[in-house]
């Protein structure tokens, strides 16, 4: 019977729970997507062979009806005729038809649930298939996200150590400009120093008036 073998084996899976239990996501989503795709094509194959069993089913099923109906009528007006005889026949035509009217429409039966198991296994497939693609989606934006996070904190770093070299600068000017500032302090300092200090004239002057004190 083709892929309808594989009828309640197809329909009971769940395609998110035998992923969620994979040590491999990433390779059983591929091979999930080839059996998936491979079986779908099957369904179309047999789906339209299936379509036309069922079209021919329905109509050997319809034309053996009217004849039913045809031979009930033909019996009616044999008897309203007085034709007994020719209403018999037609009324046994009729039964042989009726036996195969139980066989016609047994096959259309068959052949109609057939064609309603194919278009739910096509469903079941398609949305298996749809599954797999809205897992494939989330799984590129799980990656889409995390190599810009990746990206942001690199950016973030990169202008972290930017500032603080840039610190580290200013630091070492400054440093630099204090220095500068000691020095001139210092040297401002020692001059007024050799300013004040006296010469010999003067040192002399301070010694005699000294010695005329104490005399």
């Amino acid at each position: 019977m083709g892929i309808l073998s594989r009828f309640k084996t197809i329909m009971s899976s769940n395609v998110n729970a035998s992923l969620n239990r994979s040590e491999d996501p990433a390779k059983a989503l591929n091979e999930y997507m080839r059996s998936l795709n491979s079986d779908l094509g099957k369904v179309k194959a047999e789906m339209a062979s299936m379509v036309a069993d069922e079209s021919r089913a329905r109509r050997e099923l319809d034309e053996c009806q009217a004849e039913i109906r045809k031979l009930q009528r033909y019996a009616e007006k044999m008897v309203q005729d007085g034709r007994d005889d020719e209403a018999l026949r037609f009324l046994e035509m009729k039964a042989a038809e009726a036996k195969k009217e139980i066989s016609l429409q047994s096959a259309y039966d068959q052949a109609a649930a057939n064609v309603k198991q194919m278009r739910q296994l096509q469903d079941k497939l398609s949305a298996d298939v749809g599954a797999i693609e809205a897992r494939v989606l989330e799984a590129k934006g799980r990656l889409a996200a995390s190599q810009s996070r990746q990206n942001m904190n690199g950016a973030s770093l990169g202008a972290l150590e930017e500032k603080a070299e840039q610190a580290y600068y200013e630091a070492l000017a400054i440093a630099e400009l204090h220095k500068d500032e000691s020095s001139d302090l210092d040297e401002r300092f020692a001059e007024l120093e050799r300013s004040k200090a006296e010469s010999p004239a003067d040192e002399l002057a301070e010694l005699k008036n000294k010695q005329n004190n104490r005399d």
